[in-house]
């Protein structure tokens, strides 16, 4: 019999397997048997291409990081470039929430990664930040971006917003108000997530008016 014409097994594969499980199960799902199982094959099989969990965990990264649009960094207005960056970033890890907290501790070693990193410090830098202002910048951006698709504020609050009252008045009016804006509560995240980008970006245009770092955009 000829061999197939692809091959039954592979880093990639058990990436994708890997990611697949993370995504409808949750971190706790992701052992290497299970993983075995899910792809029909023996728990041994899978060391002739990855490690160990670790390097499974690795490989995941680095299919996510493909995701990662990284194009609009290269957009001639730093502001409206890195805002987009920001957002499809949010994008792909609103696909794959529970991959955050198994990578999130993890070293940048895959290439992408490092390529991302790069390629967001040196639009900054092009921006007119300093590469230590660069560096805080980018922890902001991963701070921002990680946190809101990590969690999501709205579905906290499970009682209507009226119930608040009048045990928490400000939560209540918030949450009322909130609820009264553009799609209502439904969108809250999102809006929350602009809000904090926006402020973000404000504050690095404001530092470059006091000399300070980024420049004014256009």
């Amino acid at each position: 019999m000829g061999r197939p014409n692809q091959p039954l097994l592979s880093r990639g594969i058990i990436a994708r397997a890997a990611l697949e499980l993370l995504d409808g199960e949750g971190p706790q799902a992701l052992k290497m048997r299970t993983l075995a199982d899910r792809l029909g094959v023996r728990g041994a099989s899978l060391y002739h291409h990855v490690a160990s969990k670790d390097d499974v965990l690795d490989a995941v990264s680095e299919l996510i990081n493909e995701e990662i649009d990284l194009s609009p960094l290269e957009a001639p207005d730093w502001r409206e470039g890195i805002a987009a960056y920001a957002r499809g970033y949010r994008r792909v890890y609103l696909r794959h929430p529970n991959a955050i907290a198994p990578a999130a501790r993890r070293r940048v070693e895959a290439d992408r990664a490092l390529r991302g990193y790069d390629a967001l410090l040196g639009a900054l830098i092009r921006a007119g930040c300093t590469p230590a202002r660069a560096a805080e910048a980018a922890a902001a951006i991963d701070y921002l971006v990680l946190g809101s698709a990590l969690e999501t504020f709205t579905a906290g609050f499970t009682r209507a917003a009226g119930d608040y009252r009048p045990a928490y008045p400000a939560l209540a009016d918030s949450l009322t108000g909130a609820a009264t804006t553009g799609a209502g509560l439904a969108e809250l995240d999102d809006r929350g997530f602009e809000l904090g980008l926006g402020l973000l970006l404000d504050g690095l245009a404001v530092r470059s008016s006091r000399g300070h770092g980024a420049v004014e955009p256009g």
